[in-house]
């Protein structure tokens, strides 16, 4: 895993996240990766989008009905 260095934090955005943290029960370092894992995720349009090129592709392509092998696994 890589790691990030974030210099010149006001101590009171340090604050309210320490404050943000101790409420959820995480340390502060949980916390920032929470905040960080967050904001990294696509957006709702860039979703879709990469749904609908997934979509494009795997058109015309046969895909088989897995319900009998979930059924059996569940069995198990």
């Amino acid at each position: 895993m890589a790691q990030v260095l974030v210099r010149n934090v006001p101590e009171e955005v340090v604050a309210r996240l320490k404050d943000r943290a101790s409420r959820k029960g995480r340390s502060l370092e949980a916390e920032l990766r929470q905040v960080l894992e967050a904001a990294a995720r696509l957006e709702r349009s860039e979703f879709r989008e990469r749904a609908g090129e997934i979509r494009e592709q795997l058109r015309g392509c046969y895909h088989s009905d897995g319900t009998a092998l979930i059924r059996e696994d569940r069995d198990r």
